[in-house]
């Protein structure tokens, strides 16, 4: 608890820094709190992210191996802890338990969350906070964020997010799963697939349709308690990778949930998922920063000790110059980020960028992961090395939030290169 003290008191200081900083002096060069060589983070957020990094290190890399090996972890305990640390609302409203700092801290702390040593772990932290709630947090009535978005913040409720389905994955637009009215309730049939952390879930935040007409306005977001009569989660998906992040596919056959349930207005629900994909994929984006950095780190590593033809690995020119060319790009990648956070900040439209930065970190993940492996031999191809874990856990990267070929639809359509239908 006293971290989260002293994470709120980090946020009483870091509003002030922003009244200086907005309250010029002519002549006087005020102090910004995103003044720093890191473009947006400042010795605040290097604070939220040595905060976080010593619950890594202490509660949960230690327990990554045996969770992997069960093939999933315990959500509650993990989030209550960091939820009873501060954070699990970083952006969040104080009067529901955030801290209400910028984007930029829960950009930091995405990028911090890259040091867990798997992949499933910081996917479905990320759900719990940049995935289900921004709509809610932001929509959402007064009722729904006391009853969820406040004890999701504290880490006593878990959270799911129910968009995609069995023949709708990439395709918002065309989820067959239907709300009907009732009276004052909703009747909610259909299912939901790859859903992070459904089997532990306690409510799910649902896109569904909710009337006729145009697909992009007849669907809403609804909070449905899991436990809630009618819903089944039906099975549990066994993956390539991931492994400590349960997936699960859900039905709904005749759930009944009130219609207080509908976050914001109704028919509005594909406009707020599209708000939400923003932030899901400026935090997937960060999530892989620390991984990739970590895979060249320990390639330069065992390519230095591994010895081939009299010389090590590293010496060969296609080796050094490729992790170098690796390198490179994730600096870019870091700077595009940063440049759609800052822009995310500031309230702009950051679709086609955030877009951009996710299209750009799985296929990096994806190259890097196989470069690397590949320089590690036999070794690469075992359980016993952290590479073969990023291999198969960071191939999501390019399927999830939204395919790559989604993604360049998004960014052709935002071109005004998109051919018209």
């Amino acid at each position: 608890m006293a971290t989260k003290q002293s994470l709120l008191r980090l946020s009483t200081r870091v509003q002030g820094l922003r009244r200086l900083s907005s309250s010029p002096t002519p002549g006087v060069q005020t102090l910004s709190y995103s003044e720093s060589d890191d473009i947006i983070y400042g010795p605040e957020h290097w604070q939220l992210r040595n905060s976080l990094r010593k619950i890594i290190d202490k509660d949960i890399n230690p327990k990554v191996d045996e969770w992997e090996a069960q093939r999933k972890f315990p959500a509650h305990k993990v989030f209550k802890l960091l939820g009873s640390n501060g954070f699990l609302g970083v952006s969040r409203p104080k009067e529901y338990g955030g801290l209400e700092l910028d984007y930029s801290y829960s950009t930091a702390l995405a990028e911090e969350l890259g040091n867990i040593n798997c992949g499933g772990i910081p996917m479905a932290i990320g759900v719990q906070t940049d995935m289900s709630t921004p709509a809610l947090a932001r929509f959402g009535s007064e009722f729904l964020k006391k009853e969820f978005l406040a004890p999701t913040i504290s880490g006593d409720l878990v959270a799911c997010l129910g968009v995609s389905e069995v023949s709708s994955g990439s395709d918002v637009a065309s989820i067959q799963t239907r709300a009907s009215r009732n009276g004052d309730d909703l009747i909610i049939n259909g299912g939901k697939m790859w859903t992070t952390n459904g089997t532990q879930a306690d409510w799910m935040c649902c896109l569904a349709n909710t009337s006729e007409g145009k697909v992009h306005a007849n669907k809403s977001l609804i909070v449905i308690p899991m436990k809630t009569p009618g819903v089944t989660v039906a099975k549990e998906i066994q993956k390539l990778g991931m492994w400590s992040s349960d997936t699960a596919q859900i039905f709904f056959e005749d759930v009944r949930v009130p219609r207080s349930h509908i976050i914001g207005e109704e028919g509005q629900g594909f406009m707020y998922q599209m708000l939400q994909f923003q932030e899901e994929r400026l935090f997937a984006t960060a999530c892989a920063l620390v991984p990739l950095e970590k895979m060249i780190a320990e390639t330069i590593k065992y390519t230095t000790e591994r010895k081939i033809f009299g010389q090590s690995v590293l010496n060969y020119q296609v080796v050094h110059f490729t992790l170098a060319e690796l390198s490179t790009e994730v600096e870019m990648l870091r700077s595009a980020l940063y440049r759609a956070v800052a822009l995310y900040i500031k309230g702009q439209d950051v679709t086609k960028l955030a877009s951009m930065c996710k299209l750009k970190a799985g296929r990096l993940l994806r190259e890097a992961s196989d470069k690397c492996l590949q320089y590690w031999g036999g070794m690469g191809f075992t359980e016993e090395v952290l590479i073969s874990r990023m291999y198969r856990d960071m191939r999501l990267i390019s399927i999830g939030a939204g395919a790559d070929e989604v993604m360049l639809a998004i960014i052709c359509k935002l071109m005004n290169t998109l051919p018209k239908k």
